[in-house]
């Protein structure tokens, strides 16, 4: 059981029968009336945001989650295949349990995978994936607008907005939370 003073950012916990991860939160002290803490929670399952409310001294059911160390091996129709480090045993998980994560995956990437209650439910990957552009419109020169972007897919499949300057070949950093560019690296 956890207590509102508890709540904090990837605190994993239960609520109306799934699990949910703490994304954001504020706790919010207003000059009249009791302290609450304001939540932003993102279910495991279902990859759907909720915000909610907790008053002060409210409970909190910790959430039945373990965490394994894996190795993504292959992907087989509709489901994509680990390895865990500790057990050597191959772990399966649909397409739908992936919740996006799968368009950032690459070959023999380690993550972690969660089990709730038993059952595979979802992977959490590394941060920031180092990927080589497999594709995207070439620049223009002259073409300098700051900030300007332009669409780019990556060797994992993903689509990433991109400066005008990156051209195909080019290796880049993505933060696989939000799909974002990050930087140009240098090979």
């Amino acid at each position: 059981m956890y207590e509102t003073s508890d709540i904090r950012k990837g605190l994993k916990v239960t609520m109306d029968g799934y699990p949910w991860i703490v994304v954001d939160f504020q706790f919010v002290k207003p000059g009249k009336g009791s302290a609450f803490t304001r939540c932003r929670l993102k279910n495991l399952k279902t990859g759907s945001v909720l915000e909610r409310t907790f008053k002060t001294g409210e409970k909190l059911d910790e959430a039945n989650i373990e965490e394994h160390r894996a190795q993504y091996l292959y992907t087989d129709g509709d489901s994509y295949h680990f390895m865990d480090q500790d057990s050597f045993e191959q772990i399966s998980i649909v397409k739908a349990a992936m919740g996006g994560s799968e368009n950032f995956l690459m070959e023999n990437m380690e993550l972690t995978i969660l089990f709730y209650d038993g059952a595979p439910m979802n992977v959490d990957l590394p941060t920031f994936i180092v990927a080589e552009i497999a594709y995207t419109e070439p620049g223009k020169k002259g073409d300098t607008a700051t900030g300007a972007t332009k669409q780019a897919k990556i060797s994992t499949g993903a689509t990433v907005l991109v400066p005008l300057f990156i051209n195909q070949g080019d290796t880049i950093k993505v933060d696989t939370r939000d799909g974002q560019y990050v930087e140009r690296v240098k090979k």
